[in-house]
């Protein structure tokens, strides 16, 4: 199978429209469909559906996709292995992380390394944990620090962060000094990403919590806005809370609950020589 060919038919995917994976890829959409009909041949069935909306994977092509994402994938590795060996370092690193805390030891690390080999393109994403996990699993990403999430990718932990309850100052629960389940479930609640699998929401399922969700937003500053004018309170990881200097205090769950962050990569065997060399020069910087 023509790995130019998988790839090819990936970009079309991605972008829902032959002619759009033409202009990107540097192709004619005349060239792309006729690489799709050979690709089509060999395999014995159709892979694409056009309709209104753009360009769709078939059932067959839906099984075939983590396939072809191994074939192009594999040869991004085969490249980039052969340009190492004829001293052309090149190739493109993804990293990425939630926690601000990191960004000035990862920014140095980055810059650290482009000086060391120019000819890698180092790409930041953005994103929650469980999203730049997903990355990760799906080799779109090479090395972020996030919350421990479970997949098939590499773990090394940095930190056990306590995670914290957010109140206003001038909150009765300042008083008791720490927050329990059951004033979690009584009090008025603000929800943070509410439609993402976030640390808070795992914390809320796994304990069995049904918090009164009050408001809802997708901005941290913004929630502890809210909690400051003693709209309700709110759970979030420690390492967030020296980014606010309003009028909030951060008081201890009871019984305690911990976060491990570290950092996600792939395995080994699944890195690129590029992305294999930037997580053997982090473990001086974590």
């Amino acid at each position: 199978m023509d790995t130019e060919k998988c790839r090819t038919l990936l970009r079309v995917l991605e972008l829902g429209s032959i002619s759009a994976a033409a202009e990107d890829l540097g192709y004619t959409p005349s060239g792309i469909s006729k690489m799709m009909a050979s690709m089509e041949s060999e395999l014995g069935f159709t892979l694409l559906m056009r309709s209104r909306e753009g360009v769709h994977p078939t059932r067959e092509c839906e099984h075939m996709l983590p396939l072809f994402r191994r074939l192009s994938d594999d040869y991004v590795i085969v490249r980039e292995t052969a340009d190492s060996l004829l001293g052309m370092e090149s190739g493109n690193i993804y990293v990425g992380t939630p926690y601000p805390a990191f960004f000035r030891t990862l920014s140095q690390l980055i810059s650290d390394f482009c000086r060391q080999y120019p000819g890698v393109q180092v790409g930041i994403i953005e994103g929650m944990s469980s999203e730049l996990a997903e990355k990760v699993e799906d080799r779109k990403a090479d090395f972020c620090i996030i919350s421990k999430r479970e997949g098939d990718f590499e773990w090394m932990t940095l930190t056990n962060d306590p995670f914290v309850t957010i109140v206003s100052s001038d909150h009765p629960l300042n008083k008791k000094g720490s927050v329990s389940r059951d004033d979690l479930s009584r009090e008025p609640f603000i929800m943070m990403h509410p439609d993402a699998r976030s640390d808070c929401s795992i914390y809320l399922e796994q304990n069995g919590i049904t918090p009164d969700v009050r408001f809802s937003c997708s901005d941290t500053l913004a929630a502890y806005h809210l909690v400051e004018s003693g709209l309700g309170i709110t759970l979030d990881n420690q390492i967030f809370t020296s980014q606010f200097s309003g009028n909030v205090t951060v008081l201890p769950l009871d019984p305690p609950f911990e976060i491990p962050i570290g950092i996600a990569m792939p395995k080994l065997e699944q890195c690129s020589p590029a992305a294999a060399r930037f997580i053997e020069m982090s473990r001086s910087y974590f």
